[in-house]
């Protein structure tokens, strides 16, 4: 008797298509995923390799106008190379698939979405995106020791009425710079991405196509040791894969090779690129290194190593179409002033979804013994360590959390949580340079990471990156060859991630957003009456003690941790014109951190800045 193999259909691998592609994109995150419709469009065939199936990443991105105009450009690239037969339609009704239109259109209106429902086009009434309607920046910095507040709105980005590939921006840094118009769920934008090639596929393989343009393998790697990338004597690089189980093995996500599958020849792609996020072990692989980005904070210490440590909070609390932004002063036990900041995100007409991060001091350490919860000698991997330190990561979060939200901790404590509270550290890093192969590029975050609060790694890799993977086809076609082309994709990855550096740079020890600008940057600076000179305090050492108490995984980005609460449908208050620690009782004399400080109860009323004109109002 012949016993079938429990994965026969994953074992029969339907490979046309997949060998020597023109475009093979390892991971299919934000980069590859527009990489690849840029591939596409351009009249090439198409290879994409995932180890994680769907995007899982629940976050929300802050998008800029560019997302849109791209998406435009591909639908008409689309119908320009393959004429509407050869583009996909709506399996519901029949209409064809426009990427643009499925983000955003003046036809339909945001909500909370589900993004498949949308793309299908089972809802035809709402786009995946939500506008973003409120821009607000607070900054809640002490002035001369006293608490001080000044209160910015700046008037959101006009709204386009359809997509134009000329307003298409290639300057990575002018785009950084600019302000974000959409905001959504990073998963849906990856869905839309993902969805419209695995219908290009389908498409293709229904139709009996001898060489379908797309293939996806989307619970696969590139094999491991000799197997995987296998270096031609020409220096091109030769890569295979495998097939994938994955598991919950003791609380942690596990992938090994499917029993019985074969490993999978993709060929010799004329190019591959690595994008797989901020830490790719293919990219080692093949000798890329990243190193620490240094930077020079004006401080009087030096260059030191850009980081920062942050605690992220998915709540169902309504933030609505609302950017907003705070910067705030703690004090340590050596008496020393401290900024922190904290980011509040929603998404427009969905009361369900808010975002909130807040920035960890650089003296906290979240430790119960050294707290005094829990006796000397408590073991760190213990059960009473673990709870008592996210009693006190939580509770650290709540009280950082109303000061951007205008809400008591009380409340804040009774909304129901999603996911988190998360720790997790931003430490900048980049390589030298992006080509690790005749054939082969490092892009998105494997290449470098920058500052995370304006989206900064999602807009560089899709407004970055991929429009340099574009600008390599179109290249090729001018007749220019393949070793000049991929020179220039390699320098112009190195610029985008050089520039997304740049802007990051001030997000660490300066008071103003980067992407605010620098007409609204000198607005505040004026407001705030601080001297635009002064830099924040930063220290190194007990932030890696801090990271020593509780390692991170970042598979647990795809875990939902539920707290039960209520949701809060009301809007948020209005900003109060005075500063958080002149509204606590006199005696208490504590700070958002919980820090005895003394209180001068002198404190001014803020200041109210408009970007209309500028001036400051009572």
């Amino acid at each position: 008797m012949v016993l079938a193999h429990p994965h026969m259909d994953e074992l029969n691998v339907d490979l046309r298509g997949a060998r020597d592609a023109d475009f093979l994109a390892i991971g299919l995150g934000a980069t590859n995923l527009m990489s690849a419709l840029f591939a596409l469009a351009s009249g090439r065939r198409v290879v994409g390799v995932e180890m994680r199936g769907d995007p899982f990443l629940g976050v929300h991105w802050n998008i800029r106008e560019n997302v849109y105009h791209q998406f435009g450009l591909i639908d008409e690239m689309m119908l320009w190379t393959y004429g509407e037969a050869g583009v996909p339609r709506s399996p519901v009704n029949n209409k064809p698939f426009r990427l643009a239109d499925k983000f955003f259109s003046t036809h339909t209106v945001s909500g909370e979405v589900t993004a498949d429902e949308i793309i299908d086009g089972y809802d035809n009434a709402l786009h995946l995106v939500g506008t973003i309607q409120h821009i607000e920046f607070i900054d809640d910095r002490y002035r001369n020791g006293i608490p001080n507040r000044v209160v910015t709105n700046v008037a959101p980005p006009p709204l386009p009425t359809h997509p134009d590939w000329r307003k298409i921006r290639t300057n990575t840094k002018a785009v950084l710079d600019g302000p974000s118009t959409y905001q959504a769920e990073a998963r849906s934008i990856l869905l839309l991405m993902q969805r419209y090639l695995e219908a290009i596929e389908q498409m293709d393989l229904e139709a009996g196509r001898e060489t379908p343009r797309v293939r996806l393998f989307t619970h696969h790697r590139v094999a491991p040791g000799d197997q995987g990338f296998i270096r031609l004597p020409d220096g091109r690089i030769r890569i295979q894969i495998e097939t994938l189980q994955e598991f919950d093995y003791q609380g942690r996500f596990l992938r090994v090779r499917l029993p019985g599958s074969p490993i999978i020849d993709l060929g010799v792609p004329k190019l591959f690129v690595i994008a797989e996020g901020y830490h790719s072990t293919d990219a080692e692989r093949l000798g890329f290194q990243q190193h620490d980005v240094a930077v020079d904070h004006g401080d009087g210490r030096g260059s030191v190593v850009a980081q920062a440590d942050f605690v992220a909070v998915d709540m169902m609390l309504r933030i609505d179409g609302r950017l907003r932004r705070r910067i705030s002063s703690t004090f340590g036990p050596d008496g020393c002033e401290y900024w922190l900041r904290q980011i509040a995100v929603g998404h427009e007409n969905a009361p369900e979804i808010a975002w909130v991060l807040v920035q960890v001091p650089d003296y906290k350490v979240f430790d119960p013994v050294a707290e005094g919860m829990l006796p000397e000698g408590t073991e760190s991997n213990s059960p009473e360590f673990v709870a008592a330190y996210r009693h006190i990561l939580y509770d650290f979060f709540l009280e950082q959390a109303a000061g951007i939200l205008e809400l008591s901790v009380h409340e804040l404590r009774h909304v129901t949580v999603l996911y988190g509270p998360k720790l997790f550290s931003l430490v900048e890093r980049v390589g030298d340079d992006p080509r690790i192969a005749v054939n082969g590029v490092i892009a998105g975050d494997s290449f470098g990471n920058g500052h995370f609060l304006t989206s900064g790694g999602a807009m560089t890799g899709m407004c970055g990156h991929a429009t340099r993977v574009l600008e390599y086809w179109q290249t090729l076609s001018r007749g220019v060859q393949p070793e000049e082309a991929i020179v220039r994709l390699a320098a112009g990855i190195k610029a985008d991630t050089d520039a997304w550096l740049a802007v990051s740079a001030p997000e660490f020890s300066e008071a103003v957003p980067s992407n605010f600008g620098a007409e609204r940057g000198e607005k505040v600076i004026a407001a705030s009456g601080i001297d635009p000179a002064v830099r924040a305090k930063l220290l190194e050492a007990n932030r890696r003690e801090r990271h020593s108490l509780i390692p991170l995984d970042p598979s647990d980005w795809r875990r939902l941790v539920f707290r039960n609460g209520r949701i809060r449908t009301m809007p948020l208050p209005e900003i109060s014109p005075l500063h958080p620690d002149l509204r606590v009782p006199p005696d208490s004399g504590a700070d958002l951190g919980g820090n005895a400080i003394p209180l001068q109860r002198t404190g001014e009323v803020a200041v109210r800045v408009t970007e209309q004109d500028g001036a400051p109002l009572a």
